[in-house]
């Protein structure tokens, strides 16, 4: 497993390979906690804000909006208490940087939370995990336990006039948990149902305050952000698309890991043939899954000799997007129609209920890959899967519809021969 930067110098992953990474001592060691003695001694909070809009930050979780924007969304003038909420869920498949974020460098998210609450004056903080992540809930309480006793944490930090108290709850392993109003309804001790927008959580979310929801990776950009200043952390990246960004790397290559590249990497190919080292026993890549399993399924040739450049710009003009950076590759030996139908059931599984689009048009592409998969597939079933994909995308209460959908109208598409094959003649 691989955990590096390639063509830059490491931010997020600076500490990865240091002994006794998780201890404060040893963050501090490294510059821990320097960022956000900068922000309390020399900024305001609309400082902060300002800084992370320069560095064109854009949320890591997969919508890819720019986050000083976000936060400058919060009312200034709200009589209600502001919250900062980390999105640590974590669920989309093919996606793991997170984890490793907290399991290796847990002070560095601390940091990045301390200073979205002072920017948006919030005095308590959430850290929202998955329930499959159990463990990393007692690497953060450990952590939390250290800067509480160093004083980062809690009344008067650093004896300044900012008081912030950080908190961790664990949910129960839902994947609609990850949108961020279904987050915040758990985190109140409701079932994990998403809510209607507008209100957006900025003017109503926790407790119906006003309320930022960012994930890991995004909150651990801060601290750097704020070290390097806004504009240089920017130019690391694009105009639109600044700094770094993680991709988890997992599937058909021989080098899998978490790598951290500039934002705008402009070989797609390179990255999987030189950075990753390649596809195992010298076969052919087949495809490319580049933003975890809800993203648009790439074939090698939307890849070799095209020069794809990997940030959200980038992959929209190839054909897919960055979406939370699960970088899954797969070789010549993968059936598109076995592996898209292995995450409709994901997704089928993972349906809250809420919504009859959702609820009924994933139980119906279940169906209709299974009886497909026994040996019952129809020529017209690839028509009657995309007009099901239809029926949800855009139609459903939250984006889990949509992400349910985008993966099997891609593989219809790009990948005819391998539903061709499981359905009756004539050819689809």
């Amino acid at each position: 497993m691989f955990i590096g930067a390639i063509g830059c110098e490491p931010l997020q992953l600076a500490r990865m390979h240091v002994e006794n990474s998780r201890s404060i001592d040893v963050y501090r060691k490294h510059g821990g906690y320097e960022a956000l003695k900068k922000v309390l001694e020399t900024m305001s909070p609309e400082d902060v804000i300002n800084e992370v809009k320069k560095s064109a930050l854009r949320g890591r979780g997969g919508a890819g909006f720019p986050t000083g924007m976000k936060w400058s969304f919060v009312p200034k003038d709200s009589p209600k208490p502001k919250y900062v909420v980390c999105n640590a869920d974590e669920s989309e498949p093919g996606t793991f940087k997170d984890r490793y974020l907290m399991e290796r460098d847990p002070h560095l998210l601390i940091e990045g939370m301390l200073i979205a609450a002072y920017a948006l004056s919030s005095k308590l903080s959430f850290i929202y995990t998955r329930g499959e992540y159990r463990y990393l809930i007692d690497i953060m309480n450990r952590a939390l336990a250290e800067a509480r006793a160093a004083g980062f944490v809690g009344d008067r930090i650093l004896n300044s006039n900012f008081s912030c108290e950080i908190h961790t709850h664990t949910g129960a392993g839902a994947y609609i948990c990850g949108e961020e109003t279904a987050l915040l309804s758990s985190l109140e001790g409701m079932r994990g149902h998403p809510r209607m927008k507008p209100p957006f959580p900025a003017v109503s979310g926790l407790y119906a305050s006003p309320t930022v929801v960012n994930n890991v990776e995004t909150l651990t950009a801060v601290p750097d952000i704020i070290k390097m200043g806004g504009e240089p952390y920017q130019k690391l990246g694009t105009e639109k698309s600044g700094g770094t960004k993680l991709w988890s790397v997992s599937g058909h290559v021989n080098r899998p890991g978490v790598y951290e590249l500039p934002m705008g990497y402009d070989d797609m190919e390179k990255f999987i043939m030189e950075d990753c080292q390649g596809i195992p026993d010298g076969k052919q890549l087949k495809a490319v899954i580049p933003g975890g399993s809800s993203v648009y399924i790439m074939r090698a040739d939307q890849i070799i000799g095209k020069d794809v450049r990997m940030d959200y710009e980038g992959l929209v003009t190839a054909g897919s997007s960055v979406g939370s950076g699960g970088f899954i590759v797969m070789d010549e030996t993968v059936d598109v129609f076995e592996s898209t139908k292995n995450l409709t059931e994901f997704y089928k599984h993972e349906s809250c209920g809420w919504c009859t689009p959702c609820r009924e048009g994933t139980d119906w592409l279940v169906k209709v890959f299974k009886r497909i998969a026994n040996g019952a597939g129809r020529p017209e079933d690839a028509q009657l899967m995309l007009d099901l994909c239809d029926n949800i995308e855009g139609k459903s209460f939250c984006p889990l519809g949509d992400a349910a959908s985008w993966p099997i109208q891609s593989a219809i598409k790009r990948f005819p021969e391998d539903f061709k094959k499981h359905l009756a003649p004539p050819e689809i």
